[in-house]
């Protein structure tokens, strides 16, 4: 008789995959691929809830601007991690990526947050949806936006450059709702600011983490 007729037999994982069977995954682990702009945010839930079975890797936030390079960045690290997690958890919402993340997540079989953004997620999709109407001319952010507003809104749209383009590009908004996950007095005045800069009036909504981290719970 040969090894492979006895898999009990087989020492270690190596060994069962070259026998032909599937090397077997580390029991309870679970990764967590997700864009940096939510990196202190699910750690602060992961410290919270005593979630040490979780890992976090990062994807840069600035892929945001480039929202068509979302699906494939997120595939690859799927491919490069599936066989060290038992599974894994896509913490991207569409992101403007038309669905095409969605449906690449469902042929990788992994699940991802649901929801169109994280602005929709964090405000829970459900109530986010039925304000949409009543919010058409509002502009987000979000704790991580509000600290880095400069870099992801002010200088990639030219406003440190050519403030005249700001009345052209935010002269149908009315208001800025800083959805916030933490309730921080110095966020507050840095997103009040924010909205001074673009000429808005100003809304603070306190969200926490909303359907975020309900959705890391369930994986949990």
């Amino acid at each position: 008789m040969t090894a492979a007729a006895f898999p009990d037999a087989l020492p270690d994982d190596a060994t069962l995959t070259e026998a032909g069977l599937p090397a077997q995954r580390p029991r309870g682990r679970i990764l967590l691929i997700a864009c940096g702009a939510l990196a202190r945010e699910i750690l602060a839930l992961r410290a919270a809830n005593g979630w040490d079975h979780m890992d976090l890797t990062c994807l840069p936030a600035k892929l945001h601007l480039y929202p068509d390079r979302i699906p494939d960045a997120v595939a690859r690290v799927v491919e490069d991690n599936r066989d060290s997690f038992e599974s894994i958890f896509v913490v991207y919402a569409d992101c403007g990526t038309g669905g095409r993340l969605q449906a690449r997540c469902a042929e990788l079989g992994v699940e991802m947050v649901p929801g169109p953004h994280c602005y929709a997620f964090f405000d829970g999709n459900a109530a986010f949806a039925a304000r949409a109407d009543d919010e058409m001319t509002a502009f987000y952010l979000t704790d991580f936006l509000v600290r880095q507003f400069d870099a992801f809104v002010w200088r990639p749209m030219g406003f440190d450059r050519h403030p005249e383009l700001i009345g052209m590009m935010f002269g149908n908004y009315e208001k800025l709702i800083y959805l916030a996950q933490t309730d921080d007095p110095a966020l507050d005045a840095r997103a009040r600011d924010c909205a001074a800069r673009l000429g808005l009036a100003y809304e603070r909504r306190l969200t926490g983490y909303g359907d975020l981290a309900t959705a890391l719970a369930r994986q949990a």
